[in-house]
């Protein structure tokens, strides 16, 4: 007979995402107080071909200690490791440690994502269980999306965190915009499509070179946020796992939208961990019309 003491499922994979988000939150301010230090770069790519930093390094090692002793948590995947890491029995997280390292010079904006998948990876997006992204700027920030509900978070220099806004939803009056990568590799449609809303007097560029600090701002004032696909590399740059399927599923929660170009970033479908895509997130309208003009793109 089973255990009526016993936690039921829900009941454990929720009190496994709270002990998850404890510790993202409380390592945000070891995380910051750790980049001073840690700017130069270190010999190797990581396997998605890029330069890593120390600082990079150094936020990965910390999570992987502190998530992967977890109750609760089976595999640790990362953005700067070729394969996940079996570290228990329960959930994967996959964490992107320092998203916009490159910040680290010009001290600009910066941040970590997490992913939770009840699920082996690499995992879909209907196996997400919850999401997150600190944000290190002016303040240390941390949005949580889980239970379908998307609630902020500030975190003191401490370890203490507190709510400072929940249900947090996207605005309707939309006024910023970020696009990445490099114009000449945008594809004409796209291009059409930036001309578009850069024409408007309304919208505002807010472009930080952290992808986490850009898509806070169209959470904070509405508007888009886009890594597009690319003539030089037709799957863009994000990693679907690790930042294409948590924001995503952050946006969505709250509100917004997200595409890949033909559908919800959650319907993408990879069978590589550290796979690609493009990601375009925001108000509904700029979703839309971006799907709109992409598949004039596929049709010529």
């Amino acid at each position: 007979m089973p255990d009526p003491s016993a936690p039921s499922d829900a009941e454990s994979t929720s009190a496994t995402l709270d002990a998850i988000f404890d510790v993202v939150a409380t390592s945000a301010p070891d995380i910051r107080e750790g980049l001073p230090g840690r700017r130069a770069t270190v010999e190797g790519e990581n396997p998605s071909g890029e330069t890593q930093k120390e600082a990079d390094v150094y936020a990965d090692d910390l999570f992987e200690a502190r998530i992967g002793e977890l109750d609760g948590v089976g595999v640790y995947a990362s953005e700067e490791q070729p394969d996940p890491i079996d570290v228990g029995s329960g959930l994967s997280v996959c964490v992107d440690p320092l998203d916009g390292s490159s910040n680290l010079e010009p001290n600009a904006a910066m941040g970590t994502i997490v992913a939770v998948y009840d699920g082996d990876l690499p995992a879909t997006g209907d196996q997400l269980v919850g999401a997150a992204y600190v944000l290190y700027g002016a303040t240390t920030t941390m949005m949580v999306a889980r239970d379908s509900h998307v609630t902020e978070y500030v975190i003191h220099p401490d370890g203490q965190y507190q709510v400072i806004q929940e249900d947090v939803s996207i605005p309707s009056d939309p006024s910023v915009y970020g696009f990445g990568g490099r114009v000449p590799n945008w594809v004409e449609e796209f291009e059409d499509f930036a001309e578009d809303v850069e024409s408007d007097p309304s919208m505002k560029l807010r472009y930080g070179g952290a992808m986490i600090g850009d898509v806070n701002q169209v959470l904070t004032y509405g508007g888009i946020f886009a890594y597009p696909t690319l003539e030089t590399a037709p799957e863009s740059k994000l990693r679907v796992q690790f930042e294409g399927y948590p924001v995503g599923y952050i946006v969505e929660t709250a509100g917004g939208s997200s595409s890949d170009g033909s559908q919800s970033l959650l319907a993408v479908e990879k069978d590589d961990l550290h796979a690609r895509t493009p990601v375009y997130v925001g108000n509904q309208e700029f979703v839309d019309d971006i799907e709109a003009a992409l598949a004039d793109h596929e049709s010529s």
